[in-house]
């Protein structure tokens, strides 16, 4: 009986351990035979999960926040700047709330463009991360402002996607990329033949996250089992070769030779040496893991590219361009785009079953990348910032407005070049383009671009003058101008008295018809003066003086007449050297007048003026003397009702062509006075409402030559007209001959600075006003007729961007009237009140004597004063 005992208690457990086993197999058979039902199960508990985590997404994906960047011309970041904004996103990409999936635990960054920029840098992420992003590492060179989400895009028709992984060998990192060229240039020139009309798109959306650290350190593992394993195989490889070497030595005849004659020698029988396998080589952990050794600054990345548009062709077009773009980033690891190709067919993101997981990662923002693409922060420096000033971006319609014939908004600028080889016409806005600046070479085509633009903003309605020296441009002009809806606005003002029986015009800077203010005329005159004979208060005070006072009273004088109801009887200039030379004209004129000077000056004429010596006069005299020697200048100059005036011309909308006739010092003095006026009639718009001034432009040929006439009137052009809607385009061979205070004020406020080719040095201070970017060896070796401008559009600074100057006889063919054009210049003689030379020259010396009947009305009883020196 004792003995039974142990037998029952080890037989109890026994028959529990088979009851298990006997239950576990009919489990085993139950779920094979159903195993339906177990795939099913896991189906739904799969299903069940990820619908909650989607859910979860979702509503984190709700809960963005997005940010453009818009760099500055000048931008040129460091890398350690460029760094710091790397781990500035890594971090960014966890600011989520605790329940939010991995999947929404990403910053992106999109690259965007769509023919409208050239490429739009933006940012989007967490919320909670908007403070942490929106003050950069790189400071004032880039603006970071609040951007929309979503972008609202209207649908394509043809939509192509394509999802970027890393191929090649997964530790290996990136290409090193230079910042110069700027690595984003490849994607740049892949979009920059965009076309909005044709409803072009082209995004690239790279997104970045935290390294997921338990596949990280799985994947750790299985690289570095992967690196033992290589390496046992190489040691067994090693040692398979040095056996087999071992083997065929013993095996040859030499070696038995050798065997045989050294065991002779040494009395006793060779063996077989021992041959010792290699050792398997110890694996380095930085050798095997390369770039993921480290956990420092290890994300992971997701690459989605999309390309669409309304024309059949070109969005698989350009996700070609993307590709090759994005080559050059590769080295032993690279960016391959995911998917196959079958024969035409390519199995990608655009099938099934890739494309429901590419469309709702592009909608929400999800970062699940089909394969880990581990990335260093420094392999993406290319990526981790906007463009840099060493990014050459195109010039895009939205950059730079397309010319419209007729439009009086828009101001030609020249024919710009794509990069997909269209040319359009480029325009400026007209209420932005105040001054403009053109330089280069003679015949390089400066005039020929100012032609064009004067031509077009006549036929748009605009009002303008064009003073050129020379003349030529009047001719180049005419035919274009030749239409009967310009005619009555059109005046020609021509001192060169060309042909057999030349007709001029005619002007007087002394005229009151208009009701000028009297003290502005007579500081405009004596000021032309002063500038062209280098008069200043310190080398010539007393023939300031003297001129000042003698224009005041024919000022007064001519105020009378026009009261009086007698225009025609008023003085000119050249009754100035009467009131200083003849007694008897002086004291009628100052008897006439004395009610209407003032006391200082009545005081001069009557103190002073007798105190002066005889050769005082000459200084003043001299000039007038000149001016009344000419017969050209005599007749403009010596009408006492003129026809020319330039504040009717502003704002009546007229085109006025002005040739002074030449460069001598009588055609400076002429050019003076007329460049003073027009800065007087200028000003005296002070008169009238900012929002009813008309615009007008001045457009002055030959700038070297007008401002050694008047270069401090030039100046204040420059400083000043842009407060009374007066813009003013100047064109010259040389900045460095230009007057100091010209230039700098030209340079200062030009809304245009365009060059064509020409000299090293001369182009030289241009291109330093760029940047040197392009430098002067460029400039300086344009064809005839290309132009590098910088221009005002929008308030900011586009280019320097190269166009071709517009030829007159393509561009503006269809205006071309070339039979129309005697009667236009006939028109335009007679719009400009034009007269045969010898007639006005007669009218102009017997004018003297209707002056001094009129003063004799005036003041009847007057005589010259006794006391009064009389000078010969």
């Amino acid at each position: 009986m004792d003995s039974a005992v142990p037998h029952l208690t080890l037989a109890a457990p026994l028959d529990d351990l088979l009851g298990l086993l006997s239950g576990l197999v009919d489990v085993a058979g139950w779920l094979l035979a159903h195993w339906y039902a177990l795939a099913v199960l896991v189906a739904g508990c799969w299903w069940l999960a990820e619908w909650v985590v989607r859910r979860l997404a979702r509503k984190a994906s709700a809960e963005r926040m997005a940010l453009e960047l818009v760099p500055t011309r000048y931008f040129d970041p460091g890398l350690e700047e460029i760094f710091r904004r790397g781990v500035q996103l890594a971090r960014a990409s966890t600011s989520m709330p605790w329940w939010a999936p991995r999947r929404t635990k990403a910053v992106q960054i999109r690259l965007r463009a769509d023919g409208s920029s050239p490429l739009r840098y933006r940012i989007e992420g967490p919320a909670g991360g908007e403070r942490l992003l929106s003050i950069t590492p790189f400071g004032p060179a880039v603006t970071v402002k609040k951007g929309r989400l979503p972008i609202a895009d209207k649908p394509r028709k043809h939509v192509v996607r394509a999802e970027f992984i890393l191929r090649g060998k997964p530790t290996a990192p990136l290409r090193d990329v230079p910042l110069d060229p700027d690595p984003l240039q490849p994607l740049v020139d892949a979009v920059c033949d965009l076309r909005a009309g044709l409803g072009d798109l082209a995004e690239l959306r790279l997104d970045i996250q935290r390294a997921p650290k338990w596949t990280l350190r799985a994947r750790r593992v299985q690289l570095m089992s992967d690196a033992r394993r290589r390496e046992r195989r190489e040691a067994q490889r090693a040692a398979r070769q040095l056996r087999q070497d071992a083997s065929g030595v013993e095996d040859s005849l030499g070696w038995q030779l050798q065997q045989l004659i050294g065991s002779k020698s040494a009395g006793a029988g060779g063996g077989r040496r021992l041959v010792m396998p290699p050792v398997p080589r110890r694996v380095e952990p930085a050798e095997a893991l390369g770039k993921l050794a480290d956990d420092d600054h290890l994300v992971r990345v997701q690459l989605l590219v999309m390309c669409a548009s309304d024309t059949e062709g070109r969005a698989e077009a350009r996700i070609a361009q993307l590709q090759a773009a994005l080559d050059v980033f590769g080295s032993a690891s690279r960016w391959a785009m995911r998917g196959w190709h079958l024969g035409p067919w390519r199995l990608g993101a655009d099938r099934w079953p890739s494309r429901r997981s590419f469309e709702r990662r592009w909608e929400l923002g999800h970062c699940q990348p089909p394969r880990p693409n581990w990335v260093r922060l420094e392999e993406l420096t290319g990526l981790l910032k906007p463009p840099t000033r060493h990014c050459r971006l195109p010039l895009l319609a939205g950059d730079l407005p397309t010319f419209e014939f007729g439009n009086p908004e828009l101001l030609l600028q020249g024919i710009h070049q794509g990069p997909d080889g269209r040319r359009r016409l480029v325009a400026t806005y007209a209420r932005e383009t105040l001054f403009e600046v053109g330089v280069g070479k003679a015949g390089g085509g400066k005039t020929e671009r100012a032609l064009a633009q004067a031509i077009g903003w006549a036929h748009a309605g605009g009002g303008l003058i064009f003073v050129d020296p020379h003349r030529d441009s009047w001719p180049r002009a005419l035919p274009f101008l030749a239409h009967d809806t310009l005619a009555d606005r059109i005046a020609l003002i021509d001192l060169g008295a060309h042909g057999p029986a030349p007709q001029v015009s005619s002007w007087n800077p002394l005229d009151m018809r208009r009701g000028q203010i009297e003290h502005e005329v007579v500081e405009a005159t004596a000021d032309a003066f002063a500038s062209v004979l280098g008069w200043d208060d310190a080398t010539a005070p007393r023939a300031l003086t003297i001129l000042t006072a003698a224009l005041a009273v024919l000022v007064s004088v001519n105020q009378a007449a026009c009261q009086a109801g007698r225009p025609e009887d008023q003085t000119t200039l050249f009754h100035v050297r009467a009131l200083l030379t003849d007694p008897a004209f002086r004291a009628a004129a100052l008897s006439g007048v004395a009610g209407r000077l003032d006391e200082e000056t009545r005081t001069w004429w009557r103190t002073v003026f007798p105190t002066l010596p005889v050769d005082a006069f000459a200084v003043v005299v001299n000039p007038i003397t000149r001016l009344a020697a000419n017969p050209v200048t005599r007749a403009f100059l010596g009408q006492a009702a003129g026809v020319y005036n330039i504040r009717a011309a502003m704002d009546s909308k007229m085109i006025v062509w002005v040739c002074p006739g030449g460069n001598g010092p009588t055609d400076r003095l002429i050019t003076a006075l007329l460049a003073r006026d027009l800065l007087r009639a200028v000003r005296s718009r002070r008169d009238v409402p900012e929002a009813r001034r008309v615009p007008f432009r001045a457009y002055f040929d030959e700038l070297i030559t007008l401002t050694g006439a008047a270069p401090e009137t030039i100046a204040s052009m420059f400083e000043d007209f842009r407060k009374y809607r007066v813009h003013v385009h100047g064109m010259t061979q040389l900045l460095a001959r230009l007057p100091t205070p010209v230039r700098l004020s030209l340079v200062q406020n030009a809304s245009a600075l365009a060059s064509t080719a020409g000299s090293h040095s001369a182009i030289a201070p241009v291109t330093a006003e760029w940047g040197d970017e392009p430098g002067p060896d460029v400039v300086a070796a344009l064809d005839r007729f290309d132009h590098y401008v910088s221009l005002t559009v929008r308030g900011r600074r586009v280019g320097p961007v190269k166009i071709t100057g517009p030829h007159l006889d393509d561009v503006f063919a269809a205006y071309a009237r070339p039979d129309n054009t005697a009667a236009l210049e006939r028109a335009a003689r007679t719009t400009a009140g034009t007269a045969p030379l010898d007639e006005l020259v007669t009218h102009a010396r017997g004018q003297l004597g209707r002056v001094n009947a009129f003063l004799a009305q005036l003041a009847p009883t007057t005589t010259p004063d006794s006391q009064e020196k009389t000078y010969k």
